[in-house]
């Protein structure tokens, strides 16, 4: 009888604190199963896939999370047009992460080639690096595909090792991520180039995608992934001081480039080189005001999800809403990495089910623009973690005009409207019997 209530009392009580831990509860599970979406060059119209999206499921027992997941997120993904012959291809992995990841206070550790981290959609965190260094006795790059090896082979270290951003900007998508052997992964900020305030790639222009967010620079950031220590990762804003106040400000990078236009046993700065090519053309700069972050890129802050304050990573960008290095985590990991695979759930883990039902949609999640409108309403939603939502146009006397579905995982819908009259019109997005009406206006002049 005293093991029996032990048992029970165990279960009640990991049961609370899965309703309390983010690690477990913010994961995206999908619940519908879509798959996933790819563009191919050429094509206006994307081609669906097979592979589920996102999250499949979520346990948890006292100690650890179980996230299974494809990598395959729910946005579209490709083209790669730097000659990448990859597709996004389900890895099919279990991650164990723990609960209560824990600061190491030894020497830290630093962040490696391939995963050291998930997003909350399942899909791969890579660091700054592509695998590509410099060999000053060929004086030439070696690495990564097509070039020669580098001396002493992939793990051998290297004096100048190049950061995937700038090098590898033609190869990514709209969504600001690719494939490695099938892998698919963000290096970055993963918001779709064409929500930045200044574009630094065109291919959204052809092949549009969501991302995994939109930035909101009048709210914290969302949680978007988890670092291998176990700590969260969040977007690129956040509150301006660790308690909580001074209002939300952009969370800044504390790295900064040299500025030297030499390179010893390295290229020098040129025009192919640029000064930001390498990763150690930076350096760590410390400043006192909250905003900035640690060697880490992270700091210990009042989050909206943790109301008593956590470390957390913060995915950098600058003013214009590009992606600033170290990106996301890096170049060490501040915690004890303690993630990894599995091949099986415990048997004793508990499986947390999504409620979708009782989803609230909240006003100041959903942006609706332009209004009034000429040729186009987008309809834009900043939630990440949304359940699928049906979408409607519609006139004042109630036809309906388009529908759509904005799954889980996606952020952004249009709706052309150059063929209609001007006048009134309303967008519905609802969920179930939950439901809010937004009005519009068309207006294409004389």
């Amino acid at each position: 009888m005293k093991k029996l209530l032990y048992n029970l009392l165990l279960l009640m009580t990991v049961s609370v604190f899965a309703q309390t831990n983010p690690a477990i509860t913010v994961w995206m599970q999908n619940t519908t199963n879509i798959t996933g979406r790819h563009w191919v060059v050429g094509n206006s119209t994307p081609t669906d896939d097979s592979d589920l999206a996102n999250v499949q499921s979520v346990d948890y027992d006292t100690d650890w999370v179980y996230v299974s997941a494809t990598g395959i997120p729910a946005y579209i993904s490709g083209p790669f047009q730097d000659g990448n012959p990859s597709l996004a291809t389900a890895q099919n992995s279990i991650f164990k992460m723990p609960l209560v990841p824990t600061q190491n206070t030894g020497t830290s550790t630093d962040t490696t080639p391939g995963n050291i981290g998930v997003f909350i959609n399942g899909v791969a965190l890579f660091d700054y690096r592509d695998g590509v260094a410099w060999n000053p006795s060929t004086n030439n790059i070696c690495g990564g595909p097509g070039n020669a090896p580098c001396p002493g082979g992939p793990t051998a270290v290297m004096d100048w090792n190049r950061d995937a951003i700038p090098a590898e900007m033609e190869g990514f998508d709209c969504n600001k991520a690719h494939p490695a052997m099938g892998n698919y992964h963000h290096h970055q900020n993963p918001s779709a180039f064409d929500m930045d305030l200044v574009e630094v790639s065109d291919v959204c222009d052809t092949y549009p995608a969501d991302g995994l967010y939109v930035i909101d620079t009048n709210a914290h950031s969302p949680l978007i992934g988890f670092a291998y220590d176990g700590f969260p990762i969040y977007g690129a804003y956040g509150y301006a001081n660790v308690d909580g106040t001074g209002g939300i400000v952009r969370i800044e990078s504390g790295y900064e480039l040299t500025g030297a236009t030499t390179r010893t046993n390295g290229p020098n700065v040129s025009a192919t080189y640029v000064d930001g090519y390498f990763r150690e053309d930076y350096i760590f700069v410390s400043h006192a005001e909250g905003y900035y972050l640690d060697v880490h890129n992270g700091r210990f802050a009042i989050t909206p999800e943790y109301p008593a304050g956590t470390y957390a990573y913060y995915a950098t960008v600058d003013v214009n809403h590009n992606s600033t290095y170290p990106y996301v985590v890096g170049p060490a990991f501040y915690g004890n990495v303690t993630t990894t695979t599995v091949s099986s759930i415990p048997n004793d883990a508990v499986n947390y089910v999504l409620a979708t039902d009782d989803y609230f949609i909240n006003d100041g999640i959903i942006k609706m623009y332009p209004n009034p409108t000429a040729e186009i309403i987008t309809l834009q939603i900043s939630d990440v973690s949304h359940p699928d939502l049906k979408v409607q146009l519609v006139n004042v006397v109630g036809q309906l005009i388009s529908e759509q579905i904005l799954k889980m995982g996606s952020t952004i819908c249009n709706f052309e409207t150059a063929s209609l009259y001007n006048g009134a019109y309303f967008v519905i997005v609802s969920n179930g019997s939950n439901k809010k009406t937004y009005k519009v206006l068309v207006n294409k002049g004389f």
